[in-house]
């Protein structure tokens, strides 16, 4: 995206065909001031960088109206829904009326050729049937003929079909024009389904919330409300805006947008997300962050901004089929006119050319590959994985390698006691309890985690009469049954403790309890690590994967998370600098690497990876500089994206393996004489039709463990 340039989404109601939207995005990128131009035909949308866009609209409208008449262009509202709730089947009310009436007239036609073939009634029930069915095509094609436009499917079809006609095959051109047109509408409507599944998935923006005052509860539009408002959330409700909870409990379902089933406590204190539904208990919530900035808005963002940035195979097959079509009907041509010349069978020949020119519609290509991208995309989201545009995917599927930060990605990036150790006649509750009143003022994390521990113990916790910090060291606190030291071995031998007895843990930071000068324990608090880390590395290996971590802190401390965890490879006490060229290596080594980390001091090794994820609860920097966002921060969304992307991929790759063989298995069938036009209309919208079912299964894919 051109920085310091505007950008503007656009609607393009009755845009109908991919091929065409192809067409208009580069005749709009061409226009002066323009500096980028993407027209994605899943979200019917036309996203446009340029100054000046106000007097650019009128030219937006000229283009898209030239290519197909009926699209018009409007800017969308910041809040407006992305999609219609009108029924497919309600969209193409007109289609549907014209071919029922054209299959009843093709019907009596057919009955009138067998029973009355030299009757004059069944050529003007079959000219009537065409008009209903085709007129409007015909109209189309001559329009953008005279602005031009050739080779789109009104020209080829009505070429097809008037050629028909002209060789006395009139039940033919009437049949396949009903055909095609029938296969238009399911066509149509399969899009639209799809389309709006993804969309209503992703669209989980609220239009109200019922906002707490102190005259009672009133239901304000979502936009209105601000940080620091209360809301009030009842069972059923889905959760409108990120915030905390400030009073009540409840279950909360986050499947729609982490993709998890299981239910979540949550409390009072608890930070919540946008679009999650509460299932049971009543809350109250402090608003932290305005619907613009929530969870369901930067889905929502995501996943528009996504479909947007196109794949190396989308562009590849919009230029595939510039030069695809142009060669079919010249190839049509040819094959109408050099074999007739030799044989003298016109008809067989031009009959064989006019599948050819329907078997050129280069739809089914055009959308073959988007459509995939697009519902990977969407199934990303659903799961809580952002993908930044088809090109993040297709990375994404040819990585070899996973390589971590170890805090904040495969660790919780919080302390807490492990283990507690007494070493004498004291209990492990009293060394904890010790250990806690001499941290109760204490700001430093590791305190912090002592005292929280003893609270979650229940624990009562007594100040000390005297306390005294020394600096890098830990505490000397004075209580009325003696003198406790807590702190580092340094503290221990600043006050001649015996730590004879002591053994130095393998992983986390030790923090020594003395009583009266005698060594009376320890506690070893670390970094937590993730629940589900070890299933996730396992589930990567099964993806033949090399899994490695890169971090900054002790060599000791990364080696015993990565044999909880089972990753293959550890590189420790590396700065930010030193990841890149770690990373290079790998590289190097496995080949294609996806880095993962969540710190503002990961942006340049996640900028510098084949593909760089960052987890939602990171910094800023590091989100900005991702291919790939996190939101629920959990291990198990690394695989979860990998199989996304690799089924996106295999779809996509199907979908254009499928056109393509089909399309060229008729053309070859026709010139052979034993493919007719029906079949061809079938290699056009039949196959267009399939390759949009195909590429929806990506959302239905089930999880693997």
């Amino acid at each position: 995206m051109p920085e310091g340039v505007k950008k503007r989404v656009y609607i393009l109601d009755n845009l109908g065909c991919a091929n065409c939207a192809a067409k208009m995005e580069r005749q709009i990128r061409e226009l002066p001031g323009v500096k980028m131009a993407v027209i994605t035909f899943a979200t019917k949308q036309l996203v446009v960088a340029a100054d000046n866009q106000d007097e650019l609209l009128p030219e937006f409208q000229r283009i898209c109206s030239s290519i197909e008449s009926e699209v018009t262009v409007t800017p969308r509202e910041e809040d407006a829904p992305v999609h219609k709730k009108e029924s497919p089947f309600e969209e193409n009310k007109k289609a549907i009326i014209a071919v029922t009436a054209g299959a009843l007239l093709f019907a009596a036609g057919e009955v009138l050729e067998r029973t009355m073939p030299d009757s004059i009634g069944r050529i003007i029930i079959f000219v009537a049937a065409y008009a209903i069915l085709g007129l409007g095509i015909v109209w189309t094609a001559v329009k953008n003929l005279l602005k031009g436009h050739i080779f789109d499917e009104n020209f080829l079809m009505s070429t097809a079909t008037l050629a028909a006609f002209a060789i006395g095959d009139f039940a033919e051109a009437v049949g396949v024009m009903l055909f095609y047109r029938v296969g238009e509408i399911f066509e149509d409507i399969a899009v639209s389904r799809s389309r709006s599944q993804i969309m209503e998935a992703v669209d989980l923006r609220p239009e109200t919330v019922n906002l707490v005052r102190e005259d009672g509860v009133v239901s304000i539009p979502a936009k209105d409300a601000k940080a620091g408002d209360i809301i009030l959330i009842r069972p059923g409700d889905r959760v409108p805006l990120d915030g905390r909870i400030i009073e009540g409990t409840s279950q909360l379902d986050t499947s729609p947008v982490t993709g998890e089933p299981v239910p979540v406590k949550v409390f009072p204190g608890k930070e919540i997300y946008s679009g999650c539904v509460n299932d049971t208990g009543v809350l109250k919530l402090e608003v932290r962050k305005p619907l613009g900035e929530s969870m369901v808005t930067r889905i929502l963002d995501s996943v528009e901004n996504a479909a947007a940035s196109k794949p190396k195979i989308d562009r590849f097959i919009t230029r595939f089929a510039r030069i695809y079509t142009p060669v079919v009907v010249a190839a049509a041509i040819l094959t109408a006119v050099v074999p007739s010349m030799v044989t003298g069978e016109w008809n067989y020949w031009i009959y064989t050319a006019i599948t050819f020119l329907v078997i050129s519609c280069p739809c089914a290509l055009v959308l073959s590959v988007p459509l995939a991208f697009f519902s990977g995309i969407g199934a990303g989201s659903r799961k809580g994985i952002l993908f930044k545009g088809g090109v993040a995917i297709e990375a994404l599927k040819d990585i070899k390698a996973v390589v971590m930060d170890k805090t904040g990605t495969v660790t919780k990036g919080n302390f807490a006691v492990q283990k507690i150790v007494p070493l004498n006649r004291l209990t492990e509750k009293q060394i904890l309890t010790i250990a806690a009143d001499c941290e109760l003022s204490s700001t430093h994390p590791i305190g912090i985690s002592i005292v929280t521990e003893a609270r979650e113990r229940n624990l009562g916790l007594v100040r000390p009469k005297q306390a005294e910090e020394i600096s890098g060291k830990g505490i000397r606190a004075i209580f009325p049954e003696g003198t406790v030291l807590c702190g580092s071995t340094e503290l221990m031998e600043m006050y001649h403790v015996d730590t004879g007895r002591y053994q130095k843990d393998t992983y986390g930071t030790e923090v020594l309890i003395a009583v009266d000068g005698e060594l009376s324990g320890y506690l070893v608090i670390a970094d937590e690590i993730k629940e589900e880390a070890a299933g996730a590395v396992r589930r990567m290996k099964s993806q033949n994967l090399v899994t490695a971590m890169l971090t900054g802190d002790a060599k000791e401390s990364a080696l015993s998370v990565a044999g909880q965890t089972g990753i293959d490879e550890v590189h420790a006490r590396l700065l930010p600098q030193d990841k890149l060229q770690k990373l290079k290596e790998i590289r190097g080594k496995h080949g294609a690497v996806m880095f993962v980390g969540d710190g503002i001091n990961d942006a340049p090794v996640l900028a510098g990876a084949d593909v760089g994820a960052a987890m939602g609860s990171g910094a800023d920097a590091a989100i900005e500089a991702a291919d790939v966002v996190f939101m629920t921060s959990s291990v198990d969304a690394i695989p979860e994206a990998v199989d996304i992307a690799r089924r996106t991929g295999k779809i996509a790759m199907q979908n254009v393996v499928f056109a393509l063989v089909i399309k060229f298995l008729t053309m070859l069938l026709g010139f052979m004489g034993y493919a007719n036009m029906w079949m061809a209309v079938f290699a056009d919208t039949g196959v267009a039709m399939l390759c949009v079912l195909n590429s929806v299964r990506v959302l239905y894919m089930k999880k693997h463990v």
